[in-house]
């Protein structure tokens, strides 16, 4: 009898010392690992959103803020599972590439036009080919992120069809490649001009307490529409990448609860995001 307890005891032992050591693999495997622009993250909105994510589903988000061009490129080598970037045209050729899988649209805000109040360029109220076109033949200063980013990739078509190469030799245009506000407080320091996503301006505004000293000077028209989309990492490319995991998070982001989220996010009573989900 005496033996029989011990063997049930040391059974009963055995199995939760291996339920421990079972627990951290277990864990791992509820963790999501995502590259997303600097935007996202720096506006406030991941840490808004993730612990909604973790308690509807049970995983856990972490993520890489860099720029696009860098986040599409974490996922090329199979670092992470799952991309939230803002470079259509980057995006849509990844997935012909076979990189990217299930590239799903989430939500969307614009870029602006940033500048000192007194505007020396003139650029206030014109379109954003006429401004490019203006800063250009004033050799205002102009703080590019030259980064790569989607903000970047952006900036860099409308230098194009501003009619004309991307002043890239020239003096008063300043590539800091560092993120969005880095960029936006160089440019506020040189008293220029920069183009940032609006999120990440309200951002600026409200650390600022609303009273920045750069303000919007181009915005609105149609090309400046800047989209956010989701998708995962091909599984067949990278095994080791969590397809379920990224599925789970794309499916979430696109349904009712993570979409009012994102309409509700605001700053400055202003919001940030609005959500596109089809």
């Amino acid at each position: 009898m005496k033996n029989a307890k011990k063997i049930l005891a040391r059974t009963c032992l055995i199995g939760a010392l291996t339920l421990l050591m079972a627990l951290p693999a277990m864990a791992a495997d509820k963790v999501l690992m995502m590259a997303t622009t600097t935007s996202t993250d720096n506006t406030g909105l991941l840490d808004y959103l993730a612990p909604h994510f973790t308690k509807a589903t049970g995983i856990e988000l972490k993520w890489t803020s860099v720029g696009t061009g860098k986040a599409l490129k974490l996922g090329e080598n199979c670092d992470v599972d799952v991309l939230l970037v803002h470079a259509p045209p980057a995006e849509k050729k990844y997935v012909e590439q076979g990189f990217g899988v299930d590239r799903r649209e989430i939500m969307y805000n614009d870029f602006v036009i940033i500048g000192v109040a007194d505007d020396p360029a003139g650029i206030r109220g014109k379109n954003v080919v006429d401004a490019l076109d203006a800063i250009r033949s004033k050799k205002a200063v102009f703080a590019s992120r030259g980064d790569n980013s989607g903000t970047n990739k952006k900036e860099i078509s409308l230098w194009k069809a501003a009619g004309g190469d991307v002043p890239e030799k020239e003096a008063w245009y300043v590539q800091t490649g560092q993120g969005m506000l880095a960029t936006i407080n160089i440019a506020a320091e040189r008293k220029g001009y920069t183009m940032t996503d609006r999120g990440t301006y309200i951002k600026y505004a409200d650390t600022l307490k609303g009273n920045p000293p750069l303000k919007v000077l181009v915005e609105g028209d149609k090309i400046l529409l800047n989209q956010y989309s989701v998708m995962a990492v091909n599984p067949k490319r990278c095994t080791s990448a969590k397809y379920d995991l990224a599925t789970a998070f794309s499916d979430w982001l696109a349904g009712a609860q993570a979409q009012e989220l994102i309409r509700d996010f605001k700053l400055l009573g202003k919001p940030l995001f609005v959500p596109n989900a089809k």
